[in-house]
């Protein structure tokens, strides 16, 4: 399935923890070979449709309980959201703070919501809205490499919108 940018699974009991090891983060984090990005707690499955915003506010404070960003990020995330929609095209959107945003962040990590109805993104519906944060330009990457997956195989999309197996979304996202 190609390059994910959480990799580092080597065992089933490692897959069956609540967080994976994160590969291609910054050298900041390299020292630490226990650096977590994504957790099966931070996937939320067939959520009831709200409004872009409520979205946004939902992913951000899933951030902010998973220690990855202070509460302040989540109105630099709206601020980016009224600047240049986050719609990223697929289905998704990928909500996260810029510039002076980066204050706020504590470590690197992301969010998984699932929208089965979809959220309305002006004239476009996201059915996964996947918060981010990224110390320095480590959003650029994770960008990235959700754009690659979500890019990839438009049949894996339609699942990832609809699937009630949280396991699904996180493997998509974790294994390469």
């Amino acid at each position: 399935m190609g390059f994910k940018f959480f990799s580092g699974l080597s065992s089933k009991k490692e897959k069956q923890e609540d967080k994976i090891i994160a590969s291609g983060i910054a050298d900041e984090h390299k020292e630490s070979k226990d650096y977590k990005v994504l957790s099966l707690s931070n996937i939320k499955l067939n959520l009831t449709s709200v409004d872009k915003y409520e979205a946004i506010k939902m992913a951000g404070k899933l951030l902010v309980e998973s220690g990855c960003v202070d509460e302040s990020y989540i109105q630099a995330m709206i601020e980016r959201e009224d600047d240049l929609s986050t719609y990223m095209g697929n289905g998704v959107a990928i909500p996260h703070g810029v510039g002076n945003a980066k204050k706020y962040i504590k470590k690197s990590g992301i969010v998984v919501l699932q929208f089965p109805e979809g959220v309305e993104f002006g004239e476009e519906k996201a059915y996964l809205v996947i918060g981010i944060a990224g110390v320095g330009d480590e959003h650029i990457n994770i960008l990235s490499n959700i754009a690659t997956v979500i890019s990839e195989d438009e049949n894996i999309v339609e699942k990832l919108k609809t699937t009630k197996d949280v396991n699904y979304i996180y493997e998509t996202f974790t294994t390469g």
